[in-house]
């Protein structure tokens, strides 16, 4: 009775992120309830392995006792502080250390947002801050790639490059542009240098067609997330920053979904020593027990901010959970659980998740498998040499989701046909194991849409 009032409240009154409307009312709501490790309980005692993390977030995994006893610890001391004012509290201060110990480069300063939507809209007006700080008022254009994800607030969701984020919002504006994703399981380049060559010259070309001196930044994922996780040849972004510090562009990795293990390393731009001038992160930040993002921004940036305008005149950018200290006290925790030992597991079970997830090469409908660390796609097709994508009428990713959930395993179904994994980094061999298992049940459930 319990779950049929919430599905009837929910129905009534529940506006949920990312879903067709009337669809969702139809359907009504799956309600969770309990979870441990990296296992969800729904409302009907269902078990669930969730291969994906909650929304790309719970890193560490569900349960941690030590992180739930530090929110509380310091919800009793100190729940809230404001950054505004110079104010602070002491588990924001100490956080922003640790952030800047652990990041890329020069990357030693850090502004606190919500999550990782406001996160890379703080960089846009950082961005803009910092070129009109220097005089250059016309440096204001971005570029994108296309399939990327960057959020979905009024500046960010026109960055993204997914229709469905652009449809009946009027984004993106004339500010914002996309060139070629590097996609390999879909390119006609001969090889990987031929993909990296090819996007070197759409940026060159993006940016002489706009002007450079018109062109303020260069914004990429180090995977691709919401775009079918798309994996990029082994330095495409080295040779993208280094494009962007010839052309005198701005150069911003947005880790909002990779940082903190999701690839292997505490953040992915270490897989090819990239120094970034602005770096956004959120998701894994807290593993998802509470909200919070963060921009760091790179010392030369910050200076030249810093000393843009008279003494005394605020820098005009700010939310009221900024810094929150009971998110930062929950980070804190969350980053010592990380370093200690799950950062390694993700290097590890990571390799032997991307060796295992292979094995499904063999399936007739299994196109393309790509992973970096413990996060993956695996992509489907109706024929294997041809590539040939399933037909909308076939409605695979509604079928997928529904499979998974009755062989009681969670993922992510994209509309474009593709199976999406990003499972908690605490996963164990055994786990994984599992995973493959029930995914491979869940494709034999759709056997049907070959011909």
């Amino acid at each position: 009775m319990l779950s049929n009032s919430l599905i009837e409240k929910d129905r009534a009154h529940y506006i949920h992120p990312f879903v067709p409307m009337r669809a969702h009312e139809k359907r009504g709501v799956t309600v969770l309830q309990s979870a441990k490790g990296c296992f969800l309980t729904d409302a009907e005692g269902n078990t669930l392995l969730d291969g994906f993390a909650g929304l790309w977030c719970v890193n560490a995994g569900y349960g941690h006792e030590s992180i739930v006893e530090a929110a509380a610890e310091q919800m009793r001391r100190l729940p809230y502080a404001t950054g505004y004012f110079h104010f602070g509290s002491e588990p924001a201060i100490e956080l922003t250390e640790k952030l800047a110990e652990l990041a890329p480069g020069d990357l030693n300063k850090v502004f606190f947002t919500l999550g990782g939507s406001d996160a890379v809209d703080t960089v846009i007006k950082m961005v803009r801050y910092y070129n009109n700080a220097r005089g250059l008022t016309e440096k204001k254009h971005f570029i994108a790639l296309e399939k990327g994800y960057h959020g979905s607030t009024s500046n960010g969701a026109g960055l993204t490059a997914l229709p469905a984020f652009h449809l009946n919002f009027d984004i993106p504006v004339q500010w914002q542009h996309h060139i070629p994703s590097p996609y390999p399981y879909r390119n006609d380049a001969a090889d990987d240098a031929a993909i990296i060559a090819k996007s070197v010259q759409d940026l060159r070309n993006k940016v002489a067609e706009l002007g450079v001196d018109k062109v303020a930044a260069f914004i990429c994922e180090p995977v691709q997330g919401s775009g079918s996780v798309i994996v990029y040849p082994e330095g495409f972004l080295s040779a993208m920053q280094a494009t962007c510090r010839e052309l005198g562009i701005l150069f911003i990795v947005d880790e909002v979904i990779t940082a903190f293990g999701r690839t292997g390393p505490m953040f992915a731009c270490e897989h090819e020593g990239l120094e970034p001038d602005f770096l956004t992160c959120a998701k894994g930040l807290t593993s998802g027990y509470v909200p919070m993002g963060a921009v760091l921004v790179s010392d030369r940036i910050y200076e030249v901010m810093a000393d843009a305008v008279p003494d005394g005149v605020p820098f005009g950018h700010g939310f009221t959970y900024s810094g929150h200290p009971v998110s930062a006290a929950v980070a804190l925790e969350v980053l010592r659980l990380y370093e200690g030992g799950l950062i390694e597991n993700a290097k590890t079970v990571g390799a032997y998740f991307g060796e295992q997830l292979r094995t499904l090469s063999d399936h007739p409908l299994v196109g393309d498998i790509r992973s970096q660390g413990l996060l993956a796609a695996i992509e489907i097709v109706t024929d294997k040499e041809a590539k040939t994508k399933p037909t909308k009428e076939m409605k695979v990713a509604a079928r997928l989701a529904a499979a998974g959930y009755e062989n009681r395993v969670i993922f992510r179904a994209f509309a474009d046909d593709c199976i999406g994994l990003a499972p908690p980094i605490c996963i164990t061999r055994e786990e994984v194991d599992l995973l493959v298992t029930r995914l491979r049940a869940t494709l034999d459930s759709i056997l049907d849409i070959k011909g």
